[in-house]
């Protein structure tokens, strides 16, 4: 299939972008003979910083191949923003569609029609405290098992050291340099039909988290953590303290007033 036109709207975004990253971030880019020339795929991302959708956008579009990224479907609809959007062929996602599956058909239709879509499994910038990928969430998984295509894993590390997860202020100087590593195609065949589980798309992305974390192991040159941080399982843990300390506050309080009412009994 062949390759989409890049547009209008995607060529002005890379007018107005690219200078100013040029200048913020010198470039490591390594691994773009694993993008495919044809056809539709998905590229899996770690995401440690607000700006490195940009900084992995100039990588990707300077492969050839401009990605597309995933969004809420009500941008789409917002003047300006919904304009451009639709332009440079961003991808909505229909959160309210009570299937999930549903929610990406949007996303299933790209590759179809021969799109690079960009995922970003964790869904939110990284919270591990050494910048790691944390566990994913199943989207990539779905759409990659639906039409079977390549799932390219990319890590970066960076644009994080400009702009680090959740801060707001830049560390612009000296100037940093942002690495990218993309992989070969992660192997998911042994998950083709079979039926989509929560526990088969949960392992298939395992897979691809996986396959990112080695990535940024390369580019780091240290080992990740054996079990990836999960918010899930942190909340969990912090309502647990919570509820401890809540409950030993109480019981202080109950001893507290057990001791002076036994002292006015005196």
């Amino acid at each position: 299939m062949p390759r989409r036109r890049i547009g209008f709207w995607y060529r002005f975004a890379a007018v107005i972008c690219k200078p100013p990253l040029v200048l913020l971030l010198k470039r490591d880019w390594r691994g773009m003979e694993n993008i495919p020339a044809e056809g539709g795929f998905i590229t899996a991302v770690n995401h440690n910083s607000h700006i490195d959708p940009l900084a992995y956008a100039h990588f990707q579009y300077n492969t050839g191949r401009v990605p597309r990224f995933l969004a809420k479907s009500g941008l789409f609809k917002k003047g300006f923003v919904g304009a451009a959007m639709r332009g440079t062929g961003q991808i909505p996602v229909y959160r309210e569609s009570t299937d999930a599956l549903s929610a990406f058909r949007a996303a299933i239709e790209a590759v179809e029609r021969g799109e690079c879509v960009a995922f970003y499994p964790e869904g939110t910038l990284t919270r591990d405290p050494d910048g790691w990928p944390m566990t994913g969430k199943t989207g990539a998984a779905r759409v990659a098992l639906q039409t079977r295509c390549p799932v390219i894993p990319i890590a970066q590390w960076g644009a994080n050291e400009v702009l680090p997860p959740y801060s707001k202020k830049p560390r612009i100087l000296p100037r940093k340099t942002h690495h990218v590593l993309a992989g070969p195609p992660v192997d998911l065949e042994r998950f083709y039909d079979r039926e989509m589980t929560p526990e088969l798309l949960k392992e298939a992305t395992e897979t691809i988290m996986a396959a990112i974390t080695r990535q940024l192991e390369e580019i780091r040159g240290e080992k990740a953590p054996d079990t990836p941080y999960d918010p899930r399982r942190e909340r969990i843990e912090q309502r647990r303290k919570t509820r401890a300390q809540a409950l030993r506050e109480g019981i202080q309080d109950d001893d507290r007033a057990a001791a002076q009412e036994e002292g006015l009994g005196k």
